[in-house]
């Protein structure tokens, strides 16, 4: 029997991030055994549909293995009488990654506890090898976990987040160690250039996100709906949505917004579009699944997405291949996917104004939205679809399986 790759991430599945979902299916149908594993449980209000609950049912669930005290200290013990020397120097990669201070020794502490239950399930599953998505502390257990199990593991590198304090996640080292690293575009690529040695540098490969062109149809009219998809987080910049939408609302008093996600600020958002008098203008419509997210798409006009840092949405993605023009900011890689002027309008992150004008520009021009949709669905048909990325990242995994 073939054995299988052991893919973790910090959390999953969850709605969020079901680009992830998408390439573990994917793989599986390349034909690769793939065994999800996870550092947290995603609570039940957040899985969303049949799919993600079936996920995660069949997914392990390290923190929560390590959070009982027997199976903890066996985990810890096993490798100590069945592989002293790996589990010694798992520990001093441990202490020589740690981030400084007591709080950083602490935390690095618990990661090495959660390795070693890790490593345990990947014993037992018989894995050849560990990816893992999300490089900052999913990435560190992966780490470790394989260095303990001895078995090579790989990353997949996102940002934004993690180019902010490469050094405190220990970047460098994880790129030094991993069998590849499947960067999801050129600026994760060469963030990870810049802080690692030369000699890495060939096995940093781009493998976007991607997502399924022929789950997404634009079947409604013409209109002036607004649609956003995202957590409802500071990074989003969705205030300055609702300012925009507050501005031009005279002008187009027919315009409506969606706005598809949770998160912490979502009350607070909710306050202020009653505030600035947008209660029914405004719709929180909260988490949705991967279908529903969809057919929201399909009777969209204009895909809204005003971020200040990002790697390259996927949601971007899925509103170019529904065929809507979209709005976005110039921010991390959104520029590899978005054409500015031929698939949407790429403007100055935390501009007010910029977007105001950039949402009264295409409202007034269905013509212009029309052919920025059909230029848009081109560009991730032949750049950005899970079956051709997932074959790369496949192709990488298999090379690692027989060499």
């Amino acid at each position: 029997m073939t054995r299988p790759v052991a893919y973790l991430t910090g959390e999953y599945p969850r709605a969020t991030d079901t680009f992830i979902q998408r390439e573990v299916a994917a793989l599986r149908a390349h034909g690769l055994k793939v065994e999800t594993c996870s550092i947290r449980r995603t609570g039940d209000a957040h899985l969303v549909g049949p799919e993600q609950r079936e996920e995660a049912a069949r997914t392990f669930y390290t923190l929560a293995a390590a959070k009982n005290p027997v199976r903890l200290m066996m985990a810890h013990l096993g490798w100590l009488m069945h592989a002293p020397g790996r589990y010694l120097s798992a520990s001093r990669l441990a202490w020589k990654t740690a981030p400084g201070g007591f709080r950083g020794a602490l935390f690095q502490a618990f990661y090495f506890a959660e390795a070693a239950v890790l490593a345990a399930h990947l014993r037992r599953i018989n894995a050849r090898h560990l990816h893992n998505h999300i490089a900052s502390a999913a990435g560190t257990v992966a780490m470790l976990a394989a260095e303990m199990a001895g078995i090579p593991f790989s990353f997949t590198l996102h940002g934004p987040d993690i180019f902010y304090t490469p050094h405190h996640w220990r970047l460098d080292e994880k790129i030094k160690r991993a069998a590849f690293v499947a960067c999801i575009s050129n600026f994760a690529r060469a963030q990870a250039m810049n802080l690692s040695g030369r000699s890495h540098w060939d096995k940093l490969h781009i493998v976007h996100c991607g997502v399924e062109p022929a789950r997404y149809e634009r079947k409604g009219p013409s209109g002036k709906r607004l649609l956003f998809v995202g957590r409802l987080a500071a990074v989003k910049g969705v205030p300055l949505l609702l300012e925009a939408l507050r501005q031009i609302k005279t002008d187009q008093p027919e315009v409506h917004l969606t706005l598809i996600g949770d998160g912490p600020e979502r009350m607070g958002l909710e306050k202020e579009a009653a505030r600035l008098g947008l209660s029914d203008t405004v719709t929180f419509a909260g988490y949705q699944s991967q279908d529903d997210v969809a057919a929201a798409l399909s009777s969209s006009d204009i895909f809204v997405l005003p971020s200040f840092a990002e790697g390259v949405p996927v949601v971007l993605m899925e509103a170019m291949a529904t065929g809507l023009p979209v709005i976005a900011t110039a921010v991390g890689g959104v520029g590899e996917l978005v054409r500015d002027g031929e698939s949407g309008l790429i403007l100055p992150p935390g501009d007010v104004a910029a977007l105001a004008a950039a949402l009264k520009k295409l409202l007034a021009d269905p013509a212009q939205c029309h052919e920025m949709g059909k230029v848009g669905a081109k560009t991730v048909a032949a750049g950005f679809d899970s079956q051709t990325e997932a074959g790369k990242l496949a192709a990488l995994l298999m090379r690692e399986g027989t060499s």
